[in-house]
């Protein structure tokens, strides 16, 4: 049986959201163990011109949401982008999920042969809802995931490459 629009696009996010959770938790358990305010936690950067970890959080969550919007045609939720601590990155984790979860199978193998049309840095694109999905939604969500887990790894996290894969699933 092939790969479905639904496994590669909302199973794939729930996945690594939960890790992203998972990775979280372990950023906040460092911070309190060494007595580090959650929003100085939050604020950390890989580089000075980066968006800092609350962003590259709620940048995930929004990269996630808008693909399975745009693949099933159900609006996606608004979020006011102002989460400062672990607690209210969690909380943006949750929502995310409970919207991705919403959409009904059906309505995201719907996408086959839908265009997608959005603006990237200010330029207006159309992809096909495959090459969007998997050269544009699935990488840029990838992107900051992996930016949030290196910001806290980078800053003494103890992380390892299974935190970043979570459990495996077959």
């Amino acid at each position: 049986m092939p790969l479905s629009f639904y496994q590669s696009s909302t199973q794939v996010f729930i996945h690594g959201l939960g890790n992203l959770s998972a990775i979280l938790e372990k950023g906040s358990a460092y911070g309190e163990a060494r007595k580090i305010d959650p929003t100085v936690m939050c604020g950390l950067r890989l580089t000075a011109d980066m968006l800092p970890l609350s962003r590259q959080v709620s940048t995930a969550c929004d990269s996630a949401k808008l693909a399975v919007s745009r693949l099933s045609g159900v609006e996606a939720p608004k979020h006011a982008d102002d989460e400062k601590d672990f607690a209210e990155l969690q909380s943006r984790i949750a929502k995310t999920l409970d919207f991705i979860r919403s959409v009904p199978e059906a309505a995201v193998e719907a996408a086959a042969g839908r265009k997608i049309s959005l603006k990237i840095g200010g330029t207006q694109r159309e992809f096909e809802s495959d090459a969007y999905l998997t050269l544009f939604a699935l990488p840029n969500f990838y992107f900051h995931v992996t930016t949030s887990y290196s910001i806290l790894r980078a800053n003494g996290v103890e992380l390892s490459k299974r935190d970043y894969l979570g459990p495996i699933l077959g």
